[in-house]
């Protein structure tokens, strides 16, 4: 792993902003390595970049059973198309950045889907801070494989970035992302510094009736990338009163596949009996579950379903519910909506919870 050195070089923002254009095109690279690749190439070279590629792109999916070569693969390729060069521009183009006084930022990473706390990460680093990253027990791979890159391309990063397994110490403000119960803690343990505290959070889709196709397709990538492991993952729909599901289940049949990862359809055979066996009724296809409740974390496998009665009753239900929300798919012509499809592909300027990254860290940065 990447060690913080002693030194106190200095970069500018144009060196940064390079750097992180430079990991864009790598990411691009290994991602088609890895699609045209069934497990480490026996006929590679041992010492060859693309067999040690291989071999971390495996090693993270052996860490963590949900992180599948096409979803690691999906994750190193959304990074790809976002690190680009006008992306970038264009999300640092209305901040004034300081070169000095860079403060120590510690990130508590999750590790529900690949890559997930790329963007704190990313966010430190582009503001001239400095990064103490704490990983998930089961997602020690991928991070530290980029960060290395990042400092191969431009080893002035080696002072700007730190992993640590141990106890957390020596820095000025956190970014912590984990669950309700584990947000008390942060809470307790982190409410001295500047912090950004991240609880539960789902993203929902309200339909009409009148989706296309095409929508419907888009909305399954929405709800099964990741294996609706993700808080930008749709884990329940908003129907009106006299939804016709075929032509939703007719969309959903793109990712039928799914069923055939073995920690996938375990979850599903068990969130089946136990629903069975409490009596609830369901909408079944083989490989989801639909489940009329209230709620908004749904099990793996499962979506909830709520029907409404006018467009402006599911309105004024969602502004209720906006703590809840971390992304809203739909069409329907409600505030900051985004398209079927979009979910799994946020954009740079895209923050979680609604709370400015980039904002924050200039702010400490002072």
């Amino acid at each position: 792993m990447p060690i913080k050195g002693n030194s106190k070089r200095s970069m500018q923002l144009k060196d940064r902003i390079n750097a992180f254009i430079s990991l864009g095109k790598f990411l691009r690279e290994i991602a088609k390595e890895n699609q045209t690749k069934n497990g480490i190439s026996k006929n590679l070279n041992p010492d060859s970049e693309s067999y040690q590629h291989e071999s971390i792109l495996k090693k993270a999916e052996a860490e963590n059973g949900w992180f599948t070569q096409e979803n690691i693969n999906f994750a190193l390729i959304s990074w790809s198309e976002a690190l680009s060069e006008e992306n970038i521009k264009h999300w640092i183009s209305k901040y004034e950045f300081q070169e000095t006084n860079a403060k120590t930022v510690a990130i508590i990473m999750a590790g529900n889907v690949p890559l997930v706390g790329f963007h704190d990460f990313l966010s430190v680093l582009i503001t001239s801070n400095k990064v103490l990253v704490k990983l998930a027990s089961n997602d020690k791979t991928l991070l530290p494989f980029l960060a290395n890159q990042l400092i191969a391309v431009e080893p002035k990063f080696q002072d700007y970035i730190e992993f640590t397994e141990g106890r957390m110490s020596n820095f000025d403000a956190v970014i912590a992302t984990g669950s309700n119960n584990t947000a008390r803690y942060f809470d307790y343990y982190f409410g001295k510094y500047p912090n950004i505290i991240r609880k539960n959070r789902n993203s929902v889709a309200v339909l009409t009736g009148n989706e296309t196709e095409e929508d419907l397709r888009n909305l399954a990538d929405d709800i099964f990338r990741y294996f609706g492991l993700g808080c930008r993952n749709v884990s329940k729909i908003y129907i009106p009163e006299d939804y016709d599901f075929e032509p939703f289940f007719k969309g959903m049949f793109s990712w039928k596949e799914i069923i055939h990862n073995h920690k996938y359809i375990n979850n599903y055979d068990y969130n089946k009996a136990v629903y069975l066996m409490d009596g609830f009724p369901l909408l079944d296809n083989e490989f989801m579950l639909l489940k009329e409740d209230t709620g908004f974390s749904s099990p793996i496998s499962v979506v909830f379903y709520e029907k409404y009665t006018s467009k402006y009753a599911v309105k004024k239900k969602l502004e209720a519910e906006a703590e809840n929300i971390q992304c809203l798919v739909t069409k329907a012509g409600l505030p900051n909506e985004i398209p079927f499809g979009k979910a799994q592909n946020p954009e740079l300027w895209d923050y979680a919870d609604g709370v400015n990254t980039i904002d924050f860290l200039l702010k400490i940065h002072k």
